[in-house]
């Protein structure tokens, strides 16, 4: 709900702080003491356009700031994370605008982030929800009316089992399309994929075979003078047993082992050094042993480096031809084989996916049919009760309807011998229709005429959806226009009713409405410095009975006040009794 409200140099207004409270908040005041600038202001946190004529005289920028508590508005927590405008554990959300006087551009923030307008229309709509005369609001809107009647009849459950059926069959449907893809590309991706078949078993390819054929090229590549490099390490370890002149390695370390040995035997302390020089003979003898095999394996054949450019320039043949690594053509190779299985099979997959689809239609068809006759009796029992509460407010003849409606698709469900389109929301489409005076046909609710009827129709219906609207915040300005003071008493009434589930601010000049709120304040016109500035003060209980009385009388005077104690004494003990009842219920 919204606990601030501050307005800084917006239009007449310089600066205003206003806290409101849960329940039943009025405003009154003369005409034209800046009501509805207020609602203006508001506006401009719901995102409606701006333009400079908004700026107070003479200041560069007017600036509005909403704080609204997030207790009631769980619905808005997924908007907020996933625009990351709520850090965690925050409790409350901050709507500010300000307007440039100068250019009439205007910069939206939500918790100090800025935001462009399409976001903070988003947010803003559903935290406040503005009603008049003759504004837009979402109730007149077509295309609420189907979200509206499902929530007031609690059939979102069931929507939702109709939108699972949907997915399910949208999914069977996507398979089909592809598997319907044309003929001669399903043959060609067969031709395609048995050739990549037939090369890579020609080629016979193997993982690991490039690289270890590079590593034998460079080696051959290599070869004289690894050879030369192998003969030389040879005879420096051992040149010597082969009758070459001078020591060879070998030779020098079984001198150096022999005279360590000996040392040891005289000095126990050259024990370590014997034994580590002894360790070290052996493995010079593994080294000349394995150094002599290398050598011996040098054997370069010619022809075997011919072979391996062979091989290599197969294997990037096919590379470049596929476009892909030796490691990926043997993977999709061995892949094509179940890929070519299911193109040639195509036929009967298509028949088993066409047979899986009548069934999800046919299934799709009982739950939208079984969805579409609860909503006729749910529209049955919203037109009963608002016609009711259209009586309630002194229009008896008033007719209200809810229209549904369906529209052929031949690719549709089959219900009562008609293929309809269907959405995730059902086959329905949901209209509210009105006939305001006797002998009239019923019209669609958007185009109705009348100023006060409207009025009074939003307040039926409100009255009624309440329980099921998510917008924490109501703003009702001046909808009891053309209501008299019988009349006006049930309207007070049923704006407190809403107000038991929704924060409810009004604006009114009938006294009997004013009576029913919880809070009640007074806004003026005044002059200061030569300044118009509208100003707005919480009453306390003698000066809501002054004021009751003004709006009554005029100005207050002893028989005014006697008259507004009255009402409010009578607006009080009825709420008293509602909220009895309202406690027994639950």
């Amino acid at each position: 709900m919204l606990l601030e409200l501050q307005i800084q140099d917006f239009a007449i207004i310089d600066r205003l702080h206003l806290r409101f409270e849960q329940g039943f908040n009025v405003l009154t005041g003369e005409t034209g003491a800046g009501k509805s600038i207020i609602i203006d202001a508001l506006g401009t946190l719901r995102g409606e356009r701006v333009d400079p004529t908004f700026v107070r005289a003479g200041c560069a920028r007017a600036r509005v700031e909403g704080i609204f508590s997030l207790d009631d508005c769980p619905h808005l927590l997924p908007l907020l994370a996933e625009n990351d405008l709520l850090a965690e554990g925050d409790d409350q959300l901050i709507l500010a605008r300000e307007i440039s006087a100068e250019s009439g551009r205007s910069v939206a923030r939500v918790n100090g982030r800025a935001v462009n307008s399409a976001i903070l229309r988003e947010i803003g709509s559903r935290l406040i929800d503005i009603h008049g005369q003759h504004e837009g609001q979402s109730l007149f809107n077509p295309r609420t009316h189907l979200e509206l009647l499902d929530r007031f009849g609690e059939l979102l459950p069931l929507r939702q089992q109709v939108a699972d059926q949907l997915a399910a069959l949208r999914a069977v449907q996507a398979r089909l399309a592809d598997l319907r893809t044309g003929e001669a590309r399903r043959q060609a991706r067969i031709e395609e994929l048995e050739l990549l078949r037939a090369d890579v078993a020609a080629a016979k390819l193997k993982l690991g075979e490039e690289e270890e054929l590079l590593r034998e090229r460079s080696v051959m590549q290599n070869a004289t003078r690894i050879a030369a490099l192998a003969d030389e390490a040879y005879r420096a370890l051992y040149a010597g047993a082969e009758g070459r002149s001078g020591r060879s390695a070998s030779e020098a370390m079984a001198t150096a082992v022999n005279a360590l040995s000996e040392l040891a035997r005289l000095d126990e302390r050259a024990g370590l050094l014997a034994q580590q020089a002894t360790e070290l003979q052996y493995q010079l003898e593994d080294l000349v042993i394995g150094l002599r095999r290398y050598r011996t394996d040098l054997d370069v054949d010619p022809r075997r480096l011919d072979a391996i450019e062979d091989r290599l320039t197969v294997l990037r043949d096919l590379q470049r031809k596929y476009g892909m690594d030796v490691a990926t053509l043997i993977e999709r190779a061995a892949r094509a084989e179940a890929e070519i299985e299911q193109l040639s099979n195509s036929a009967a997959q298509i028949a088993a996916l066409e047979a899986q689809e009548q069934t999800l239609l046919a299934e799709l068809a009982r739950r939208a049919q079984a969805l579409s006759h609860q909503r006729r009796q749910v529209g049955e029992e919203l037109s009963r009760q608002i016609s009711a509460a259209m009586h309630d407010l002194a229009m008896p003849n008033v007719r209200f309807a809810v229209q549904i409606e369906q529209v052929d698709d031949p690719g549709g469900p089959l219900i009562n011998g008609r293929r309809l389109a269907c959405d995730r929301t059902g086959i329905d489409r949901v209209e509210f229709l009105i006939a305001p005076n006797l002998g009239e046909p019923l019209k669609p609710l958007a185009r109705i005429a009348s100023g006060g009827e409207s009025a009074r129709l939003l307040l039926a219906l409100k009255s009624i959806l309440s329980q099921v609207d998510e917008v924490p915040t109501l703003v009702f300005d001046e909808i009891d226009v053309g209501v008299g003071g019988r009349a006006g008493h049930v309207v007070g009434q049923k704006l407190w009713m809403i107000s038991q589930r929704h924060q409810v601010l009004c604006i009114t000049h009938l006294p009997q409405v004013a009576a029913f709120a919880n809070t009640h304040y007074h806004i003026r016109k005044e002059v200061a410095a030569g300044r118009t500035r509208t100003s707005v003060e919480l009453l306390s209980l003698d000066q809501r009975i002054d004021e009751i009385a003004a709006m009554l009388d005029g100005a207050p005077n002893d028989h005014s006040r006697a008259n507004a104690r009255q009402i409010l004494e009578r607006a009080q003990t009825w709420k008293q009794h509602r909220q009895a009842e309202l406690a027994a219920k639950h």
